[in-house]
């Protein structure tokens, strides 16, 4: 019987869509001996290039817990491209936390910074751009993304958003309340603007795996029809 490893690679040098784009480590399987160890060298190694990215930045926007970072560091690193969170790189440019901004200067200074720090990002090389719950509800940073990048809006259940934020205690906007219940208001203004992105994705009921080839997908299929449109 072929292993779980072999069948993979297969489907990978056959263009089969058996499996995740980007699958989890395999390990082999003989139900009636020990474990089959692979080849070394595997068929994906001698059948293609990497993966081209796309020629626009990619940005990733939607609510806080959405999983923004996670996801874009594993799609930068399957393009071969960079990873950028916004949050980061106003923390650079402030020379202090995203807390202390808000709390010192305010949300309005806050999406100052934000928006200078989007338009310098979006002026530079192509990469894989999270950014922040607000961004996107920046007409100016809006209009910006949708003239020179792919955005993807991560969708996710607001149960889910509760739960993965309450890991946290550093996001500013949920410590002036009920956090479940600045949530829900903040889901409810935001979602229709998010609704505008090039591509939208459910995150919530799937793995990091399922969600990153969905995101490739799509991104193939715009790839393509721009290509064609031309």
């Amino acid at each position: 019987m072929l292993c779980d490893y072999v069948i993979h690679e297969l489907c990978q040098f056959f263009g089969a869509n058996s499996s995740p784009i980007l699958s989890a480590h395999l390990t082999p399987y003989n139900a009636t001996g020990p474990a089959i160890t692979p080849p070394i060298e595997s068929f994906k190694s001698v059948t293609s290039e990497p993966p081209s990215p796309p020629s626009k930045p990619i940005v990733l926007v939607g609510m806080m817990g959405a999983g923004k970072t996670s996801v874009g560091r594993k799609l930068a690193e399957f393009y071969g491209t960079t990873f950028i969170d916004a949050d980061d790189e106003i923390v650079d440019a402030a020379g202090c936390s995203i807390e202390d901004i808000f709390t010192v200067y305010g949300e309005t200074a806050f999406r100052d910074v934000e928006e200078r720090v989007i338009t310098r990002i979006l002026g530079e090389a192509p990469c894989v751009l999270a950014t922040g719950g607000g961004a996107f509800m920046n007409d100016k940073v809006r209009a910006q993304i949708k003239e020179a990048a792919i955005s993807i809006w991560l969708k996710a259940e607001l149960g889910v958003l509760i739960q993965r934020t309450s890991r946290r205690n550093d996001r500013p906007l949920l410590r002036t309340g009920n956090p479940a219940e600045i949530l829900r208001k903040l889901s409810t203004e935001r979602n229709p603007v998010y609704a505008t992105a090039d591509i939208i994705v459910e995150t919530s009921n799937e793995s990091l795996t399922e969600t990153l080839n969905k995101i490739i997908t799509s991104l193939s299929e715009q790839t393509l029809a721009d290509d064609g449109a031309h």
